[in-house]
């Protein structure tokens, strides 16, 4: 059955009209030189960490394998330098987790690994799935899923449309702009690639409507007659609201099809990959060099030289702000990732992982927090909340530690955007307490 392309994308509920602030979207990205060393944590993915696979004193070449694990929900780590490993330590996430991590002192060399080769060439699912594995691919717009999970289809499952994501709706966030506009015709041979390969005869890249550029560059590239005879991939104009690049919300914007809650947009026939992924599967399939670098938008008030940077994956933060031009004030605050939905982080000595799209430090101005009011009940966060949630309940239900209220109202639906604290004129932190819920649920679940 031939798939419709939507002309416009349908209706989604709720979403926030947050500020672009898109500083950096018209500056070429830099490359940042060799660090001296790289801190590479095990854990850089959702799933089982990796055990680190060298030790110290060994010599690694850039692109060699140094940590794997034998879990299906888990992608291996590769040195992004190469030099000798000066240590296996372990460091805190920006979770608060421990994990295991190799130190390489780099060599300045970057020297390959010689047994890096393009892969055979890739003909079916399975093939995808374990090339994707091999390169170490994680979801490079912020989750950090393993690829070839989300690519290895299951049985029964039939996926009659591919989404690529270049929403990009967080604030200051750039890379992926960068990305289409510098790397346009890579990222469609990834599409095309996959596409074949998942017999997937309609592809939307989605795109928010302000982002005329990449819209532009990447129509001219689809409607290539050659590659695309039968018109099957097209670039959908979204619009610019908050938080149109989340999953779900993506998947009924471009189809007018809703992901059940507990279910994955593969249930409904669709797969959905951020567009660094695709263009990064298609540069691995042509040379066999595994993920070890990653584009970063450093950005916010406290810095001196905002710009896009291609980075060593682990390299320490302070390093790639250096390059930036340094602190222009002391930063007050720190995220790795969007305003939105980014971590806070409490030092520029930690390392950027492969998920890392932004760092931003904001100066004391712009880190200074509003004073909690009490909840006027103007419903304003229900009308915000993309996945249709009442987060005022929810905050009460987390302040009693109310287990089966929280599972009644779906707190485990909640993604986290952001967009209710937002929209709270009573500066209520409504996201925190659904994260406290959160946990209230999980340990009764495991009593």
């Amino acid at each position: 059955m031939e798939q419709q392309f939507p002309k416009h994308p349908f209706r989604t509920h709720g979403g926030a009209p947050v500020p672009h602030h898109k500083n950096t979207w018209n500056a070429p990205t830099a490359v940042l030189p060799p660090p001296e060393r790289v801190i590479i944590p095990m854990q850089q993915h959702i799933g089982a960490p990796c055990k680190p696979t060298v030790k110290k004193g060994d010599h690694v070449y850039l692109g060699q394998v140094i940590g794997d694990s034998e879990a299906f929900v888990c992608a291996p780590i590769h040195a992004s330098v190469s030099g000798i490993v000066q240590q296996v330590t372990k460091v805190l996430l920006t979770g608060g987790q421990a994990t295991e991590a190799v130190v390489i002192e780099s060599d300045g060399q970057m020297e390959a690994d010689p047994a890096i080769a393009p892969p055979a060439p890739v003909t079916n699912k399975k093939e995808l799935a374990e090339a994707a594995r091999k390169s170490g691919l994680v979801g490079l717009g912020g989750a950090g899923f393993p690829a070839h999970v989300k690519l290895n289809v299951p049985d029964g499952k039939s996926i009659d449309t591919l989404i690529i994501n270049v929403a990009e709706c967080e604030p200051y966030v750039t890379s992926d702009h960068r990305e289409a506009l510098e790397n346009g015709k890579n990222v469609l041979e990834g599409v095309y690639k996959v596409k074949e390969i998942l017999d997937v005869h309609r592809v939307i890249i989605a795109v928010e409507d302000n982002k005329p550029d990449v819209i532009e560059r990447l129509t001219e590239i689809a409607d290539d007659p050659e590659k695309d005879p039968k018109d099957e991939v097209r670039v959908l104009a979204l619009k610019s609201r908050y938080p149109q690049g989340a999953e779900k919300v993506l998947v009924q914007a471009c189809t007018g099809r809703k992901v059940p809650a507990g279910q994955l947009p593969a249930d409904v026939g669709c797969l959905v990959m951020n567009i660094a992924s695709v263009s990064f599967l298609a540069s691995y399939m042509r040379t066999g060099m595994p993920l070890t670098l990653k584009r970063v938008t450093i950005d916010g008030s406290a810095i001196k030289e905002p710009k896009n940077v291609i980075v060593p994956v682990g390299t320490p933060i302070k390093d790639v702000i250096e390059f930036c031009g340094g602190y222009k004030a002391p930063p007050r605050k720190m995220l790795m990732g969007g305003p939105m939905m980014g971590i806070a982080i409490t030092s520029d000595e930690l390392p950027i992982l492969k998920q890392n799209n932004a760092i931003l430090a904001f100066d004391q101005q712009e880190a200074k927090l509003y004073e909690t009011t009490a909840c006027i009940r103007c419903g304003r966060c229900v009308a915000a909340c993309p996945m249709e949630l009442m987060p005022t309940k929810l905050e009460k239900a987390a302040e009693k530690k109310d287990a089966e209220s929280l599972l009644a109202l779906d707190v485990m639906t909640c993604m986290e955007c952001g967009c209710c604290a937002f929209s709270c004129p009573a500066g209520r932190r409504l996201v925190q307490a659904i994260r406290m819920g959160k946990s209230i649920v999980r340990k009764a679940g495991k009593k």
